[in-house]
């Protein structure tokens, strides 16, 4: 992200080398699907799945699965040679997942040199406010399950991006979390009752805005899952999104205006900085 506007976190494969893999696959596809006289909705529908997905796979931008390929082979009339790049695939999608996301390093980067964050969090504890523990705990229950060095070797990444706090001149931060994030014990009462006491540190800063949504409210103006909107110096903002593995970063104006907008209106419902603090003294309270 540290280019020009239109670049994107590096994906797992592109720096194992097999980016170029996915990227011939991509084509490959595209090609025996227009020979089918296939559209990508006709496709999508037969290999039930989304058009969107059929389109990122053709561009380079999703990685194929395994099962994917060995289906769309007869389909497309591949004569094998969709499913022959099966085992390659399933190998570099296998290393992916159990080495940290190298692709997220490129977005840690900008997180790093942003002149202002904001974080809207529906699942668990943002990263910049996780405890050792807590992260910990999150690596260690994660699926596929990781090994212990890169258990390790995760957290001690994770922890470092927290070294943005002491910037100066420190970036705008702001979090607007679901309550539900701050309800559920991950890693047990102890790891829960110390992360919280480090959430309450970090918002009780000058510096630091954090807003708690309340479970109770009766709108909401989007629920397609956990955003962070970013502006790098010099540039304009952009917006995040992790879901499911898959990153995207995006530019376009039209579009990161929305996220800004549903940020705006997810900061008016949620409960004001000092109410949040009291909201999480009183959970601490009740431990």
């Amino acid at each position: 992200m540290s280019g020009n506007e239109e670049e994107r976190p590096e994906r797992p494969s592109e720096v194992d080398g097999t980016a170029h893999l996915f990227r011939a696959l991509g084509k490959i596809i595209k090609v025996l699907r227009r020979n089918a006289g296939l559209s990508q909705a006709e496709l999508a529908a037969i290999a039930h799945c989304s058009e969107d997905l059929i389109s990122s796979i053709e561009r380079g931008v999703r990685v194929p699965q395994p099962d994917f390929l060995a289906l769309l082979d007869p389909v497309l009339g591949a004569g094998g040679v969709l499913a022959a790049a099966v085992e390659d695939v399933r190998e570099a999608v296998s290393r992916a997942r159990v080495r940290h996301p190298d692709w997220f390093r490129s977005f840690a980067k900008a997180e790093a040199e942003a002149v202002a964050l904001h974080y809207y969090e529906v699942q668990a504890v943002p990263g910049l406010l996780q405890t050792r523990a807590y992260a910990q705990s999150l690596f260690e229950r994660s699926r596929p399950m990781l090994n212990e060095e890169t258990i390790d070797k995760r957290v001690a990444d994770r922890i470092s991006r927290q070294a943005l706090f002491d910037r100066w001149p420190i970036p705008t931060i702001s979090f607007v979390l679901e309550a539900a994030v701050l309800l559920r014990p991950f890693g047990g009462p102890k790891v829960h009752r110390e992360q919280l006491l480090r959430i309450l540190e970090v918002a009780q800063r000058r510096t630091v805005e954090l807003q708690i949504l309340p479970q109770d409210g009766t709108e909401h103006p989007y629920l397609g899952g956990p955003f962070t909107l970013l502006t790098p110096k010099g540039r304009r903002e952009v917006a995040y999104t992790e879901i499911y593995g898959h990153a995207r970063l995006i530019t376009h104006p039209e579009e990161v205006r929305h996220y800004s907008e549903r940020y705006g209106i997810l900061r008016s419902q949620a409960l004001t900085k000092q109410e949040s603090l009291d909201w999480i003294e009183k959970r601490l309270g009740e431990r």
